[in-house]
């Protein structure tokens, strides 16, 4: 596989040892032709060698904006205040470094010793208990740690189970290289390990809620779930390989692939994916996070299989479609455009983070499935048109009709010159409304474009090489998608791992006064009032206020929660921070109790 141009100069430059910081042009040649690009070709070309540069930028222990990061820590971004983004969170990481490993199997060497200390670096992570537990009672599942390895222990939307299935993902691609080129024992004793707590934990934990992709939402997430099905099917077939154990791998594959079809929504004769289910997140749920989804489970060697979404599948197109239609009319950037024509594209409608604004990752993303979908035709010979695709090859090709059209056809090379034509257009928003230097913000404005939020981040950055990468035809190796996209005619879950917990709270309370429990469980209301369990006040006297309840809850299991109250007014009491904490034990049909104060 070759190597783009602007790879053999990331390669050269690292061969003697330049590292440049993020936003950096390579040469001042490189600036001066990002001050006066005139193509989008020459954006992509020097905009490619901005990109690598950027990542590594922000890669410890050396990168220009990694500043006390530890070996193979990926800052998110160098921003510190307003937002502070200097964490390092396992999602970001491991789709980055599945960008790197990509980009190292296509034949940029250099990358290597940043892979290995990735490995070495997550292995410690595993190790390091946080809010969301410890190594073996659901740690795995905390969102970020500080960017020298330590824990996090802030309040927020933990957990989030996307994580380790990425980085199991991530890891799979490194061990696989290293099987085809004759270092099979490093791939079994040094990147197996990492990869067994991750396929371990995705194994025990993918039937139950957290939080999404963008750490809002508790719920059953898409990204998620589809993230755990590729990694449990390329998880066992390492294991495999490499003669290793993954319990559960090949057995709950399937059933999350069924569980996965949940998702999809009819919408007429055609539809999209909700993204998040299983929660009331006043949302329609036509939201990014599945074309990103997509593009992680694209496998060059699938056809176009609706199962599991791969991008050019007929649902996949629809849901593209309703996805970036969504913003049609939602950004003042977009106003004038043709249904026709590539717009800007945030992360869903009802956004309100920084008043709602498009992403570069999102809008690259949505070039991205355009791009992997060109290749999935090119390469099955042929493209289907029904009625679930139909209203987005309308949008490209007014006059096509449902059908099948072979390559050698006219319908064919019209389709595809449409589609990469509007798939091009997405990276020519990008590069509209990116600053000379080239630097990627996390945001560009909904009205004027400039850049917002955290400066340099690092997943722009990945984005920008992954979808431009595709462009090119250079994809990623397949991960068995051929062999695993069969839904099974009945959808199964794993029995239930639960402990019996008893909460005891001692709460002085008024008549018309009802003491609940809340956190962050689906079992205790995802932090909902109107969700909240209920205390009953059975036990309650002068000298003893208490107020109990016993329920089921997920075994090993960490958790946040807080007592409230609600008047007969409808009141909510909310008691004094910080949040309670509390860890289940380990083993099913065990029992434990909790006993509180109202603070």
């Amino acid at each position: 596989m070759h190597l783009p141009r602007a790879w053999e100069t990331v390669t050269a430059a690292a061969t003697l040892g330049v590292v440049l910081g993020a936003g950096a042009a390579a040469t001042p040649r490189a600036a001066n032709r990002l001050q006066c690009r005139a193509t989008l070709e020459q954006f992509i070309e020097t905009q490619s060698e901005v990109a690598i540069d950027g990542v590594l930028a922000n890669i410890g222990p050396d990168g220009a904006e990694a500043q006390g990061a530890a070996a193979g820590a990926v800052v998110a971004s160098p921003s510190l205040v307003d937002p502070d983004y200097v964490y390092t969170w396992t999602r970001d990481a491991a789709l980055t470094y599945k960008a790197l490993v990509e980009r190292f199997i296509a034949g940029d060497s250099s990358l290597q010793s940043k892979i290995d200390d990735y490995v070495s670096a997550q292995a410690i992570l595993q190790g390091v208990t946080n809010p969301s537990g410890g190594p073996d009672s659901g740690g795995l599942g905390e969102p970020k740690f500080n960017i020298d390895l330590t824990a996090f222990t802030g309040s927020w939307g933990r957990p989030q189970r996307d994580g380790p299935p990425l980085r199991a993902t991530a890891l799979i691609l490194y061990a696989d290289w290293l099987v085809d080129n004759g270092e099979a024992s490093k791939a079994a004793d040094t990147v197996w390990p990492v990869i067994a707590k991750d396929l371990d934990y995705t194994v025990r934990y993918w039937n139950e809620t957290g939080y999404d992709l963008w750490e809002e939402v508790s719920g059953s997430s898409f990204f998620t779930l589809s993230a755990s099905h590729r990694a449990l099917v390329e998880g066992a077939a390492l294991a495999s390989t490499l003669d290793k154990q993954c319990p559960g791998c090949a057995e709950w594959a399937p059933a999350i692939l069924c569980f996965v079809q949940d998702f999809w929504v009819p919408e007429g004769d055609s539809g999209y994916i909700d993204s998040n289910i299983n929660v009331r997140d006043g949302r329609t749920g036509k939201d990014a996070n599945s074309i990103l989804s997509s593009i992680h489970t694209f496998d060059p060697a699938s056809d176009c299989t609706d199962s599991t979404f791969q991008p050019c599948s007929s649902r996949a197109l629809a849901n593209h479609k309703a996805v970036v239609d969504s913003f049609r009319t939602e950004y003042t950037l977009n106003a004038g455009i043709s249904q026709r024509d590539a717009v800007a594209v945030g992360r869903y409608a009802e956004d309100v983070y920084y008043d709602g604004n498009p992403w570069y990752l999102t809008t690259l993303a949505a070039a991205e499935q355009l791009y992997a979908a060109l290749y999935q035709w090119n390469q099955t010979g042929s493209i289907t048109v029904d009625d679930v695709s139909l209203p987005f090859f309308t949008d490209r090709v007014p006059d096509v009709a449902k059908g099948t059209y072979a390559s050698d056809s006219a319908t064919f090379t019209s389709i595809v010159d449409a589609v990469h034509a509007y798939a091009d257009g997405f990276v020519s928003v990008v590069q509209t409304y990116t600053p000379a230097d080239g630097a990627l913000a996390e945001q560009y404005d909904r009205n004027d474009g400039t850049p917002l939020s955290a400066r340099d981040l690092t997943w722009s950055y990945a984005a920008f090489l992954t979808a431009t990468e595709r462009r090119e035809g250079i994809v990623p190796p397949g991960w068995g998608e051929t062999g695993a996209n069969t839904v099974p005619d009945v959808c199964e879950a794993p029995a239930p791992c639960d402990a019996t917990i008893t909460f005891n709270a001692r709460v002085t309370t008024t008549l018309g006064e009802d003491v609940f429990v809340v956190g962050a469980l689906t079992e205790l209301g995802n932090w909902a009032p109107a969700d909240a369990v209920p205390l009953s006040a059975d036990g309650y006297t002068s000298s003893d206020p208490l107020w109990s309840v016993t329920i089921d809850l997920p075994a090993a299991r960490s958790f946040a929660y807080k007592y409230i109250k609600k008047t007969s007014g409808g009141e909510v009491v909310w008691e004094s921070d910080p949040n309670r904490g509390f860890t289940t034990p380990t083993e099913c049909d065990s029992a434990d109790t909790i006993n509180d104060t109202w603070r």
